[in-house]
């Protein structure tokens, strides 16, 4: 599986309570489940108007068939080519 990177351009996300990202969860959960495909949804970040989600399955179009079931935007969808952080200075 590859792994994607996800900007959604939600108006005014960083206002949204818990119970609401909780529901957005719950559809969420409810559109990987539909799938039928390997798809996992590893985290997502709340900044300002943009919610941005790492996700992992197979290509694109089921990262935009996952947007379509849960009713999100998914206004820019880009392949994660590596990771890195500060653990990474001590392979150097």
């Amino acid at each position: 599986m590859q792994r994607f990177l996800i900007e959604r351009q939600i108006e005014g996300a960083a206002n949204l309570t818990p119970a609401q990202l909780a529901e957005i969860a719950k559809t969420s959960n409810a559109a990987v489940a539909s799938l039928g495909v390997p798809y996992t949804w590893v985290n997502s970040y709340v900044a300002g108007d943009k919610i941005y989600c790492v996700h992992e399955t197979e290509d694109v179009e089921t990262i935009r068939e996952h947007a379509r079931r849960g009713g999100f935007p998914a206004d820019l969808v880009t392949v994660v080519s590596n990771e890195f952080g500060p653990h990474t200075a001590e392979a150097a």
